[in-house]
Order: structure tokens, then C-alpha cells, then sequence
């Protein structure tokens, strides 16, 4: 059996080496020149710079075994224990994230009729059931309006980049929805879960190792791109690069691939076919075979979004503290968050120096995206400014944009998804992975491109 894999991204990368792990045969088309998709590392100078993804939680077996089997687990860097601070700028303040229920109650990152009201959330009641809410409904039953405008936006801003609104809760944040149903209460929910955590985590009484999972937010010593590295290499010359797919049929036994590889028409056989692309791009190759199944696809957005690194000379500003800080969208600005990468990875930034990584656009300013790079680095100078006093000249920027930068989940997801599944059906031989579908981080890539190719292989 011959499996091709379309996309050389995250996804395909891992699909592909676990099925050639598996003893499968698998050949990787990827259109562009190089692999990894959006995840890219770049070396600039003394500073290392992310033009994707700059992190993974380590909670997740799956990238721990990927990390062993390819050599990797010594070259896993936790963030440095001066990230543990988080910051939401609100009501024209950086404010700290409070890491407790005590500080919670203490802290000012919220009103005090606003920290009361999230207390009421332990009487809680459950909502509606077979109906999938939006996220802000979830977080204005829980949390009240001013927890959810402030707090929970701020939360899915670092991770979707969209609109409480349109997001769906079960499809974007299913542990809060499966808290509210198995105990009524988020608060309680989460308690419990950390509690069943923690004891999950300590050695069992015969004799049983601690996992070796920290929990702690990651990378690799360079970044995420030994990683993609690493995959690519294992790959061998089953790696296709500036091969792109511009047809599919369905044979008597398989799947005729139409291939268009460095400018030359090629042909390619075979009994499977993954689909590890965007959901458009995915749509555009199965509309000639099925355009309802296409139909779904084209109905997963994208939040567009530009990655802004500044970087400043040894002595140039003081290092922030923390991780960084994200910004919910009823401040009104272009910059959804900013992650300060030298305290949160020294090491990718030499010499004391300082790289700041700012997330822009979104679904909440989608046209910030189409600037060029010279408007979108002044913007983010400007807006930093702002919030935060920032005024010294960067020795380095650079902005990376991304039309299609991140998944939305809007409500009905889930659905579109079981549609897909069950639309793939009347195609034997075709799958769809991808982070457009179930999870769209590290994490999540990993996880569902090994479970497909184990039931693949």
C-alpha cells in the first residue's frame, strides 16, 4: 500500500513518518519549496525568530514520543521560570493574570463587581442542552459580561485570534463545556480536574514512574524548526517539494494523483490519499469530484494575521517581565497580544538582548494584515507605545503576514466536521487532517496526523 500525503506542513510531516514508521509506504507532495508550513525558524542574526507557532505545551504523549523517536527529547527547552507572569492590558493598564483564586479576588484586572459576580459562578446552572452556544454565551452565563469581555476574549485571542461571538464553545474550548455538564460549575470543574491531575501525575504505588511530561510551555533548543527538520530528514527522498497536486481521481483500486512537479506534468498511483492542507486549498481540489463535500470545507474561515518582531540592541530597554500580555478587543487595538520571547526563551535572543514577537489583525482588524511591512512595524511601535511606554528604536524587524492564519471554529463546526467525515465516505481512500478540523495547535496536529495514520497503517 502506497499512501500519498498532500501538504507539507506539520501535519503531513508527522503522517508520513508515522506511517513509514509503521512499515507503510507514503510519498509527501508538498507544492511550495520547502517544508513546515507555517511553521518557520529563522535565524537573524543574534536573534531567533518564529514566523508561526513559537511553543508547545508539554502535556501531550504523543509529541513526547515524536520527540524520542526522532532524537529530540534533549533538545525540549522549557520556558524560563521568569515567564510565568501574564498580562492583559485593560482600562489603559498592563495587569497582571492573577494564578489563584486569593490573587484573583486581590488583583485589579477586572472590577470588584466583576470578581463578585465570577464568585456567583459556584451556583451556576447548566445551559440549554443538543445547542451549540458561542463561546461569549458560555462565558456571560459563567463568568458575567465583564469576565468574558475581558478575560475570555483575551484567552481565545492568544489562540484563535477571533470573535467570541462567532466561535463555537464545545468546538474551541470543549473542557469548559464538558465542566459545565459533568459538574455544573466551571470553577468546580476545574478544581477537580487539577486535583484528578495531580494525582495522575504522581508515581503509582507499585513502583510506577512520574510521567515525564512537565506541562510547561516549550520549544526546542532552535526552535520549532528542529522539529520540522528532524521529520523532513527521516523522510529521506519520499519528501517531494515543488510538487503540486492539481487533480484527483478515484480508480478501480486507488487514487490517481495529477502532480505538477518542478513545472513537469507527473502521474502518481495509489491506494490512499491524505489531504494535510487548508480547508480551501482542500476544497479546490475535491470540488471537481464533490462539490457538496468541497461546499463544507469553503465554510471554515481563517483569521488573517502579521507576526511583528522588534528586537533591541543590549541596554536599549529594559527586559518585560512575564510571558507577555494579550489584548481583548474592546480596547480597540490592532495588536492582539505580545509574546516577550527574550524572558520567555533567553536564549533565542543573544547577549541580553530583547525580541518582542507582536501578534496582529485578526478577525477583529482583518485589513491591518494587508499593510506592508515598514506600516505594520511603525503600528506596532506605535501601539506598544501606548501601552506600554515602549519608545527605544529596534536594531531588528521583520513582519510576516499570514491571509490565512488560523482556523476559526464558528458555530456549527462540529457539525461541518461530522458532515466531512461523513461525505469522506463516499470516497474510500480519501482523509482530511489538518489543524482546520480538531485542535489547531502543535499539540493537536501531532496528535490527530498520528491517530489517522495508525488507523492508516
Amino acid at each position: 500500500m502506497t499512501v500519498a500525503v498532500i501538504g507539507g506542513g506539520l501535519s503531513g510531516l508527522v503522517l508520513a513518518h508515522r506511517l513509514r514508521s509503521r512499515g507503510t509506504a507514503a510519498v509527501l507532495l508538498e507544492s511550495a519549496s520547502r517544508v513546515g508550513g507555517n511553521v518557520q525558524t529563522r535565524t537573524e542574526g543574534d536573534y531567533l525568530l518564529e514566523a508561526g507557532p513559537n511553543s508547545f505545551l508539554d502535556r501531550e504523549s504523543t509529541t513526547r514520543s515524536l520527540a524520542e523517536a526522532l532524537g529530540l527529547e534533549t533538545r525540549i527547552r522549557p520556558a524560563d521560570a521568569a515567564a510565568k507572569n501574564r498580562y492583559i492590558f485593560t482600562r489603559g493598564a498592563l495587569r497582571k493574570v492573577p494564578s489563584s483564586p486569593p490573587a484573583f479576588f486581590k488583583s485589579d484586572v477586572i472590577s470588584l463587581s466583576a470578581r463578585m459576580r465570577v464568585l456567583a459562578e459556584l451556583f451556576s446552572g447548566r445551559g440549554p442542552t443538543g445547542v451549540d452556544e458561542t463561546l461569549a454565551q458560555l462565558g456571560r452565563r459563567h463568568l458575567g459580561r465583564e469576565a468574558t469581555t475581558v478575560l475570555l476574549d483575551a484567552f481565545q485571542t492568544g489562540i484563535y485570534a477571533g470573535d467570541p461571538e462567532q466561535l463555537s464553545a464545545e468546538a474551541t474550548f470543549p473542557q469548559l463545556v464538558r465542566f459545565e455538564r459533568e459538574h455544573r460549575s466551571l470553577i468546580l470543574g476545574a478544581i477537580r480536574s487539577q486535583r484528578a491531575a495531580r494525582k495522575a501525575q504522581a508515581p503509582s504505588q507499585d513502583g510506577g514512574q512520574k510521567s515525564k511530561l512537565t506541562g510547561l510551555l516549550s520549544t526546542f533548543d532552535r526552535g520549532l524548526g528542529v522539529l520540522v527538520d528532524a521529520l523532513a530528514a527521516s523522510l529521506g527522498d519520499a519528501v517531494r517539494t515543488d510538487a503540486k497536486v492539481e487533480g484527483l481521481t478515484r480508480t478501480e483500486d486507488g487514487w490517481k494523483v495529477q502532480v505538477r512537479e518542478r513545472g513537469q506534468p507527473v502521474e502518481l498511483l495509489a491506494s490512499q490519499v491524505v489531504l494535510a492542507v487548508p480547508a480551501h486549498v482542500a476544497a479546490d481540489l475535491l470540488r471537481p469530484l464533490d462539490a457538496p463535500l468541497a461546499g463544507t470545507l469553503e465554510g471554515i474561515g481563517y483569521a488573517p494575521i502579521a507576526v511583528v518582531h522588534l528586537g533591541f540592541a543590549p541596554g536599549a530597554t529594559a527586559k518585560p517581565d512575564g510571558f507577555g500580555f494579550l489584548v481583548p478587543a474592546v480596547e480597540g487595538k490592532a495588536v492582539l497580544g505580545t509574546i516577550h520571547v527574550s524572558t520567555t526563551f533567553p536564549f533565542r535572543a543573544e547577549g541580553g538582548r530583547v525580541l518582542l514577537t507582536c501578534l496582529m489583525g485578526g478577525t477583529r482588524k482583518p485589513e491591518v494584515v494587508a499593510r506592508d511591512e515598514d506600516a505594520l512595524v511603525a503600528l506596532a511601535r506605535e501601539e506598544l507605545k501606548a501601552m506600554t511606554g515602549l519608545t527605544a528604536t529596534p536594531e531588528l524587524t521583520q513582519a510576516v503576514r499570514w491571509p490565512r492564519g488560523i482556523p476559526q471554529y464558528t458555530v456549527g463546526h462540529l457539525g461541518r466536521v461530522a458532515s466531512l467525515d461523513a461525505g469522506l465516505k463516499r470516497w474510500p481512500g480519501l482523509h482530511l487532517t489538518g489543524n482546520a478540523y480538531r485542535g489547531v495547535g502543535v499539540n493537536d496536529c501531532i496528535r490527530e496526523a498520528t491517530r489517522l495514520a495508525d488507523a492508516l497503517g
